[in-house]
């Protein structure tokens, strides 16, 4: 699979973000849309939070996008709850065809691409792109309920609260999306379901890999090299697999899940979660493209394709990166 160059002017609209307290306390906060002190979001339960959580970020979207629910043909949504519930039944309200989806952490890079992809060949002409996931729902699903205070490994990685969505459309914007490259699911043999940032770091390393072998632009020549949720694990990791086929990443190689949290939060090798990229794009990428802090960036979703059953039954865990490119002004 090579580069896929966007043929039409195709970009974000804008986007939109909800957070916990933990992530609002980060060094992010501020440019979040809204946060939540107790991240319950008024709901009786963690699972019926995210889902509203989700909700309201894509409420939070069309309003700032002054937009109503007729103006959006399509919804490329997903988390990591069971069959995406989350997002399933935080949408539930909107008359919109809705495609769920799962990538793991890399679910928000994927709902970009296939929102840019549909609304580029013409068969949308206004889409949504949008992630989330909770703490709390994710430690009960894949480890063990946070009210058991279990032990968390240097390795382990703190799941994100929070939901992020973009508007993808053809036209004048502030971002565009000029080409993407689909991730390739990629196995090292990794079983440590504390330490997803060793299993993901292999295909960032791929993708990234695939992608500098085809592209004209050097990794110097873009402002920001975004990845979803490596982690200094996996950061560190990504770099040396890249070294090791002959691509030396910069100093502009960064990571969303060490760029929400400071080093004073506890949160060992940094974020991760459907959430984490979702809040990276909107609250970092988006709002340097907008002060025109950077011309050129490249987002990297990760994610770890694992499932509790597979985890109990000893399988290793695949990981997957799907990139964008995004820049300021149109390529074509």
């Amino acid at each position: 699979m090579g580069i896929i160059k966007l043929k039409s002017r195709v970009g974000i609209r804008c986007v939109s973000s909800v957070c916990g307290k933990k992530e609002h306390d980060g060094p992010l906060g501020a440019l979040f849309t809204e946060f939540c002190e107790d991240d319950t979001f008024g709901m009786e339960t963690f699972e019926r939070a995210e889902a509203e959580m989700m909700r309201r970020c894509f409420a939070q979207a069309l309003e700032k996008g002054r937009l109503g629910v007729s103006d959006i043909d399509a919804v490329f949504a997903g988390d990591l709850m069971d069959q995406c519930t989350a997002s399933s039944y935080g949408l539930l309200q909107y008359d919109i065809p809705y495609f769920g989806l799962f990538g793991a952490c890399s679910t928000m890079a994927e709902a970009l691409t296939l929102s840019a992809l549909t609304v580029d060949g013409g068969y949308f002409r206004r889409a949504a792109a949008a992630s989330c996931s909770h703490n709390a729902t994710a430690e009960r699903q894949f480890r063990s309920p946070v009210e058991y205070g279990g032990q968390r490994t240097p390795t382990a990685q703190w799941t994100v609260t929070g939901a992020g969505c973009a508007v993808i459309e053809r036209g004048d914007l502030p971002v565009f999306i000029t080409e993407v490259l689909p991730g390739i699911s990629v196995d090292r043999g990794v079983t440590d379901a504390a330490n997803m940032g060793a299993a993901m770091a292999p295909a960032a390393a791929d993708t990234l890999v695939r992608y500098f072998r085809q592209s004209d632009t050097p990794p110097d020549g873009f402002d920001v090299i975004l990845t979803g949720d490596l982690g200094e694990e996996g950061h560190s990791l990504a770099r040396e697999l890249a070294a090791l086929e002959g691509l030396e990443l910069g100093e502009n190689f960064l990571d969303c899940g060490m760029l929400i949290y400071s080093k004073d939060q506890d949160v060992h090798s940094g974020g991760s979660g459907c959430g984490c990229s979702a809040l990276g794009l909107a609250a970092y990428l988006f709002e340097r493209f907008m002060k025109r802090e950077i011309k050129s960036a490249l987002l990297i979703g990760t994610g770890a394709l694992m499932s509790p059953m597979a985890l109990a039954q000893g399988r290793s865990i695949p990981g997957i990166a799907h990139l964008l490119r995004l820049d300021r002004d149109p390529l074509v």
